[in-house]
């Protein structure tokens, strides 16, 4: 089950012409593939997109009343290809892409797509998750849009605008022949408001009715000579004709005055940071209004030189608002002004940062050193005069903690890295390697295991140089989600081929988790629209794979370790997998917590584990904690004056998986932890029983404290 389901928002799709639509940007940009005549939609899940896909699954009955064919693809690679029905039928596509990552996956097939152009409009929508909310690498997709000549949109970040956007998107691609890109920043996927709908549109030509009539043209196929007239046609034609529907029906924004001494070119997904900036200084109000020229790039490649070269006319600086590195626009911009003999001051990354997030308060100073430096009469004199400048934003690294991310309470992927920290304290350390997923996180402490990923599902891919193996076994992860994602060919299958003599451990928690929760293949959910229950052994017995051992119960800690030890000692020379599965907790609570409310409510009895440490027997060296990091896990101070440490203490967030119990038995720390279940209405015996023991234990406790000896002190 996904982390969040829009079955009640999915009925707002259904909206006409002339209502209003309320909700978040994922839901608009839905809205408006339907309005659009989309065919056919696909993709691949994950930050900040992941909703969108969710959106599209729980829309099902709606796409289907439309016609329209959905697809949740195996990467962004195959929803790249997915896009070649638009090639050659009139058909309208659209795709996600998790973000840079997903373009860098997709990146063969989208090569093939830019250069063969398409027939019907071809809209990819990256959600561009740049700066600290971002869980990949820092990269940039403008670098792929001007490397294989597709077009770049970056709206501004509002329902209207970004529903414009994906109306023109296809209307630009159909323009030009040329595939699209959408790109929208986290804000923007997440942003709340509203717009006027118009009707949902059935597409013209269905994929159904495709399949009926096929059709062919030699000529877009990627081939010589015919890729290097797709070169020429690409510069001599597609160009030409984006810049001309770009510049007709006026994709890119101007606000403010026409006239000034400054102004700003900025990013569309930019403008509500500049905006704010310029209200803080004092120069925009509340509604957008500006007393500073801005031209908004809800365009950013290509960038049409008659209109730059017209906004920057009669100014004497220019400040481009491009985050990120390298600066595409800049130089572009520079270039343009260069070429033309344009004398005006170009300002950018020497007052804003060249990498790193654009935050309010980045924003607010670059502005502020283009207003200095060339109009320092629209500031106000306490930004004016230098010894009124705003107080610089305190250093709290100091004070305030990293929090690095970690796995959730209960986690089942947590006694995995548990078991395997006590292997190698019995056979020293290996070399290990992490994969993209929730198991990445083993990195960190308190398990510290493995220090590299790749990519997604190249974790045993990324350990191939250690494959003929030595004194010691090379170990590597991946996750269910990122063995169906790449790791069956390119991992496991590469280890048969190559004869690996290595360990490849294959974490299925039955979802692609860390993306929240969407089903993959071998998901044990029953899915009326997905093919699910695919053992993954089946797989990999399928490409060769014959020593494999399968855990059906990743809590058993003991089992963990006897599993691991077999296969990095085994005499058996070639690839070992091992499986290890476990339902992620956070799911699984999403699933059961309603009904065990539910049930509580009703009245009906219910059983529900709960983990202690007991305190007289707790030693207070922490080695469990050490051996498992559970957030539950934390400590406490007893008010025992011959005790000066902290005992180890579980607390109220416990959801009863037993990890740290089984921790401390496999790895003999001691026998503090215990279980005890918490009965919600119980039955009448139940209730005897535990006012029996109560009496007795206070009957007890009576008895002990009559024979404690109480020495009172006399003057």
């Amino acid at each position: 089950m996904a982390e969040r389901s829009f079955n009640t928002e999915v009925e707002d799709l259904r909206l006409g012409a002339g209502e209003t639509f309320t909700g978040e940007g994922i839901l608009a940009i839905t809205k408006a593939l339907l309005e659009s005549g989309v065919g056919y939609v696909g993709g691949y899940q994950g930050a900040p997109i992941s909703h969108l896909m969710d959106v599209l699954a729980d829309a099902q009955d709606v796409l289907d009343d439309l016609g329209v064919r959905f697809e949740a693809n195996a990467s962004e690679a195959a929803a790249t290809a997915m896009l070649a029905a638009s090639v050659h039928y009139p058909i309208r596509g659209a795709v996600t892409y998790k973000g840079a990552v997903g373009v860098n996956v997709a990146s063969d097939a989208l090569a093939n797509l830019s250069s063969s152009g398409v027939n019907g409009g071809a809209l990819i929508i990256v959600g561009e998750d740049y700066g600290e909310g971002s869980s990949i690498m820092q990269e940039r997709s403008h670098a792929f849009a001007m490397k294989s000549q597709f077009w770049l949109l970056d709206p501004r970040p509002n329902l209207p605008s970004i529903v414009q956007a994906v109306k023109q998107g296809f209307e630009l691609s159909e323009a030009s022949n040329t595939p699209v890109m959408l790109m929208v920043r986290i804000r923007c996927c997440h942003v709340t408001g509203q717009f006027e709908t118009a009707e949902n549109i059935p597409p013209p030509l269905t994929v159904r009715d495709a399949l009926a009539n096929p059709r062919k043209d030699f000529h877009r196929v990627v081939l010589p000579p015919m890729s290097y007239a797709h070169e020429k046609d690409k510069v001599e034609n597609r160009w030409p004709a984006a810049e001309s529907y770009i510049a007709e029906h006026k994709l890119n924004e101007r606000f403010g005055p026409d006239g000034g001494n400054v102004g700003i070119i900025l990013q569309g997904g930019m403008y509500n940071g500049v905006i704010r900036a310029l209200q803080r200084i004092g120069l925009a109000d509340l509604y957008g209004q500006t007393d500073v020229p801005l031209f908004v790039l809800n365009v950013t490649y290509p960038l049409v030189g008659t209109e730059v070269l017209e906004f920057v006319e009669g100014k004497k600086a220019l400040l481009v608002v491009e985050e990120g590195q390298p600066d595409f626009i800049e130089q572009t911009v520079g270039s343009m002004l260069f070429k033309a003999g344009v004398q005006t001051r170009l300002m950018g990354k020497d007052v804003l940062p060249m990498a790193g997030e654009y935050t309010g308060h980045v924003l607010l100073d670059g502005v502020t050193a283009l207003l200095k430096a060339a109009a320092p009469d629209m500031l106000p004199s306490r930004v004016r005069s230098p010894n009124q400048d705003a107080a610089e934003v305190p250093d709290l690294s100091k004070t305030v903690p990293t929090r690095p991310p970690g796995f959730c309470t209960g986690c089942p992927e947590r006694p995995i890295f548990a078991a395997l920290k006590i292997v190698q304290h019995e056979l020293g350390e290996h070399q290990i390697t992490g994969d993209i997923g929730c198991h990445l996180f083993a990195a960190l402490p308190p398990f510290e295991i493995g220090g590299s990923t790749m990519g997604y599902g190249l974790g045993p891919a990324s350990n191939a140089a250690f494959g003929a193996g030595g004194e010691k076994r090379a170990i590597s992860i991946l996750g269910d989600g990122g063995f169906w994602h790449n790791g069956l060919s390119s991992s496991i299958g590469n280890m048969v081929f190559n004869r690996s003599d290595s360990v490849a451990v294959i974490i299925d928690n039955y979802y692609s988790a860390a993306t929240g929760g969407q089903d993959v293949l071998s998901s044990r959910a029953s899915n009326p629209t997905k093919a699910t229950n695919n053992p993954i052994s089946a797989a990999v017995r399928g490409v060769g794979v014959t020593w494999v051992r399968e855990i059906d119960r990743t809590y058993d800690v003991p089992r963990m370790c006897d599993v691991f030890r077999e296969a990095l000692t085994t005499d058996y020379q070639g690839p070992k997998v091992i499986i290890a599965s476990s339902e992620c907790m956070l799911n699984r609570q999403r699933r059961e917590k309603p009904l065990r409310n539910e049930s509580i409510k009703a009245g009906r009895r219910v059983k529900v584990p709960r983990f202690g440490v007991d305190e007289d027997i707790c030693t207070g060296d922490h080695a469990c904690i050490r051996l498992s990091g559970c957030p539950s896990l934390t400590l406490k101070t007893v008010e025992d004056p011959l005790r000066d440490d902290p005992v180890a203490h579980v607390d109220q967030t416990c959801v009863g998986c037993g990890n740290c119990g089984e921790v401390a038995d496999a790895a003999a720390l001691c026998p503090s932890f215990y279980r005890a279940d918490i009965v919600y209405n119980p039955n009448k015996f139940e209730r005897w029983r535990a006012g029996l023991r109560a009496r007795t234990i206070r009957w007890l406790q009576r008895r002990r404290e009559q024979k404690v000896l109480i020495f009172e002190a006399t003057e």
